[in-house]
């Protein structure tokens, strides 16, 4: 069994969402002075907020996408509160926003080192190849996630579609690591 518990930090939630209808994003930019519109260079306007931290790119096609929030109930909040202030001045919108969670990538301290050359070996579905990238990727099917696993311990895990689904990929290796004997202590 694990000596210790990993500490996992969610750092980014990604989701889509979709209102159904067209935007005036030249409409939008003018209304909000900080929604920054360039076309020449992205065809979505970046709205950001302050509290939650987050930008939600939005899209002619009444298409979006939230970055930067650490929860997907934060991810859903900012949407709904993007959808609130346009409402808000002036911009129709006639149905709630559709939000999905698209992407959740996490950090993880294992709280000890991992031996790379053996998990390579050991773990199924994993690449080592450190004269490319210093960690090893391991892919994972239940849930369909992917792991970057360094040596120091640390992980990255992206690809989850829920938070349960990151504790439970991270929880499945960190017990795969010591049954294999490839933690070091």
């Amino acid at each position: 069994m694990p000596v210790t518990k990993p500490i996992i930090e969610i750092v980014n939630v990604v989701a889509s969402a979709t209102i159904d209808q067209k935007l005036d994003l030249y409409d939008i930019q003018k209304k909000f002075p900080g929604v920054e519109y360039n076309p020449d260079q992205f065809p979505g306007a970046v709205f950001r907020l302050k509290n939650p931290k987050t930008a939600t790119l939005l899209f002619s096609t009444g298409k979006m996408v939230c970055t930067g929030s650490k929860s997907e109930d934060m991810a859903r909040k900012a949407v709904k509160l993007v959808v609130q202030k346009l409402r808000k001045d002036g911009i129709k919108i006639k149905k709630d926003a559709v939000v999905t969670v698209q992407n959740i990538v996490s950090s993880i301290n294992l709280g000890g080192r991992v031996h790379l050359e053996k998990a390579a070996r050991t773990l199924p579905r994993s690449m080592y190849e450190p004269e490319q990238f210093p960690g090893v990727i391991h892919r994972m099917l239940d849930p369909k996630t992917v792991i970057l696993i360094f040596s120091s311990g640390k992980l990255v895990c992206t690809g989850a579609k829920t938070e349960k689904d990151v504790y439970r990929s991270v929880n499945n290796l960190h017990s795969l690591l010591e049954e294999k004997d490839l933690m070091i202590y």
